[in-house]
């Protein structure tokens, strides 16, 4: 991989400057910051889904479904 100068740097950020303006830059970088965040997060948590919750207790003893009137 050849190695990245401040030119070409400078280069690369002209063109996003272009492609996107420079009203989207910080909707941009807040997006990629949130996107790795949770990213590095599912990773801590081993692929778990934090929103997911237990399933919803069945028919099971104790859980008697209602009569349809």
């Amino acid at each position: 991989m050849p190695n990245l100068g401040i030119p070409e740097l400078l280069i690369i950020l002209a063109i996003i400057i272009l492609l996107f303006g420079v009203g989207k830059l910080p909707q941009l970088g807040k997006g990629l910051g949130e996107g790795i965040r949770n990213f590095k997060q599912s990773v801590k948590d081993g692929g778990q889904d934090p929103d997911k919750k237990d399933p919803p207790a069945g028919n099971g003893p104790g859980n008697t479904p209602s009569a349809p009137k």
